[in-house]
């Protein structure tokens, strides 16, 4: 990092700390994990829209084994359109990401990577947009599930983990993502995703951290 970077960035920390923003989010006794679009399209990089996230995808089945061995909720989440819905004009994400109309339902960009290890009973949420909450079930069924923390990991980070995170404090949720376990295109949009949220939306942790917290839900963090 060069001198006139790090002038920069603790100039954006002044900025960002007089504002009031950055506080440590509570973390409750009844997490879930939210694993979002780590499909084929997205953690492959043979397919157009992804990239190797071998090691997002990892940290990402570390969380997943955690939460199976501890009865945590997990809610895996995939983009999908009908050839309709792809072929058509009538999506609005479509007409700005035309590359997105690769992920058709049925097709293997679509398909979840099997080395999440995720089992028949986890959850599958299906969305159309950025937001896993945004048109779907997942505020709800994380309220039947009487969630108080969400616990986010996925792809792409400035993308659908980021507008996640910012929904999901919105609908009600404490929320923690884990950086080790997400993954994007091109550094620079992961880590300003990342600064972002831990700025205003999320407490952005390491995966131990987060495995730590997941094997026992009613751990105190410290503080």
């Amino acid at each position: 990092m060069t001198a006139d970077e790090t002038l920069h960035g603790a100039e954006t920390a002044a900025v960002y700390d007089r504002a009031g923003f950055g506080a440590t989010v509570p973390r409750g006794p009844r997490p879930a994990l939210v694993v979002v679009d780590l499909t084929r399209g997205f953690t492959e990089p043979d397919f157009p829209l992804g990239a190797d996230l071998t090691a997002e995808v990892a940290a990402a089945a570390r969380l997943v084994e955690v939460a199976h061995d501890r009865d945590v909720p997990v809610i895996a989440t995939a983009v999908s359109f009908t050839a309709a819905e792809a072929d058509g004009d009538a999506v609005a994400w479509l007409r700005k990401a035309p590359g997105v109309r690769a992920l058709r339902e049925g097709s293997d960009a679509v398909a979840l990577d099997a080395r999440l290890g995720l089992a028949p009973d986890d959850h599958l949420i299906l969305k159309k947009g950025a937001s896993a909450f945004h048109g779907s079930s997942l505020a709800a069924l994380l309220t039947g599930l009487h969630v108080d923390t969400a616990v986010i990991c996925g792809a792409t980070t400035s993308g659908c983990v980021r507008a996640t995170a910012v929904d999901a404090v919105q609908c009600g949720f404490d929320t923690l993502v884990v950086a080790d376990a997400c993954g994007d295109r091109a550094r620079g949009p992961h880590d300003a995703a990342l600064y972002d949220l831990q700025a205003k939306y999320a407490d952005v942790v390491a995966l131990d951290d987060a495995v730590n917290y997941l094997d026992d839900p009613f751990r105190k963090a410290d503080r």
